[in-house]
């Protein structure tokens, strides 16, 4: 298989850029940068922006998958941003497919676009989009989401939508190094009883579960295009004594503060509001969109990925975990 990865210079998309290579697929990858090191184990790059009809084109001809990673992600940032990236940059790849007749594109979708603040327990993918999102990323991600779907069965294209949760692992550039940071400066504050059970999806497995969908796409009776899957490990955990457990094994202190879940959302709101009248630069440290993220419990139904997509997380819980620890210790 030659495939394209976008944005296969960022966390989620180098995992998959290796285990495709691993297994000896082409593979070319579109970022912003041109990523030597990728080079260097035979990937071929492309750097541009995946808002440009004409780049994009000409990094499709000639794939038979396209690996769509590559988004804007965050709590907080101008609405304007978030949808050129998330929404425009996946019309754009979702053209570029149907233009250069690639026939499989497998999108990085997130469990956030059916989050509706309240505990998701054992959600399945019948649960709808909510009204009303909190923050311009799970909203500007479920638009692109039901973009990529649609797309499925036209002009030769086959599209499937995943959504990992909480992705974590070695070479984590947001979640890990977040909660590393705000431990050692004392500013880590527990939101709600505790008690809150939520997944958490080592990156191997992400990526694993990448390669899966595109080889099922492959087989019309699947049953995978134009469907959405959910992606964890499928031993969900409780949040905050991960955290401490995690924060213990590399020497730092655990979470001794807490705060209710209703306050910090009212905090949240608060914050929200005081960077929109002074319009102030960078993220708050609270929104309500964290709030609940950080305070109620999300875990999912993986049953549908299991048997259409033939899905067993191979790394467990315990190795990420042993994995991760020995990778940061080394990268203090």
């Amino acid at each position: 298989m030659k495939a394209l990865v976008t944005g296969g210079g960022g966390f989620i998309g180098r995992w998959i850029v290796r285990k495709l290579i691993e297994r000896g697929d082409q593979v070319r990858v579109l970022g912003r940068r041109t990523y030597p090191e990728l080079q260097k184990i035979g990937v071929e790059t492309v750097q541009g922006n995946i808002c440009c009809s004409k780049i994009v084109e000409d990094a499709c001809r000639g794939v038979d998958c396209v690996f769509h990673v590559a988004a804007l992600t965050g709590i907080w940032g101008p609405w304007e941003e978030f949808y050129q990236t998330n929404v425009i940059g996946t019309r754009t790849i979702i053209a570029g497919c149907q233009k250069q007749r690639v026939p499989r594109l497998v999108y990085t979708s997130s469990p956030s676009v059916v989050h509706d603040q309240s505990d998701q327990i054992n959600l399945d993918e019948t649960a709808p989009y909510p009204q009303e999102y909190l923050c311009p990323y799970p909203e500007t991600k479920a638009m692109a989401e039901r973009m990529v779907l649609l797309a499925n069965g036209r002009e030769g294209l086959s599209t499937v939508a995943l959504r990992p949760h909480l992705v974590w692992g070695p070479e984590d550039t947001n979640l890990i190094p977040r909660l590393l940071e705000r431990a050692r400066q004392g500013k880590l504050i527990r939101v709600g009883d505790g008690r809150n059970k939520v997944d958490l999806t080592y990156v191997e497995n992400v990526a694993q579960a990448h390669l899966l969908a595109a080889d099922r796409l492959a087989d019309p009776s699947s049953g995978v295009a134009g469907e959405v899957f959910f992606i964890s490990q499928g031993e969900p955990v409780l949040l905050w004594p991960w955290i401490d457990q995690f924060l213990q094994n590399l020497g730092l202190p655990t979470v001794k503060k807490s705060i209710p879940l209703a306050v910090a959302k009212k905090i949240g709101w608060a914050i929200e509001k005081y960077y929109h009248t002074f319009h102030l630069s960078g993220e708050p440290a609270m929104t309500r969109f964290l709030a609940s993220q950080l305070g109620t419990s999300h875990y999912f139904n993986i049953r549908k990925a299991r048997e259409r997509l033939n899905y067993i997380p191979e790394v467990s819980m315990e190795e990420g975990l042993r994995r991760s620890v020995a990778f940061y210790s080394k990268n203090k």
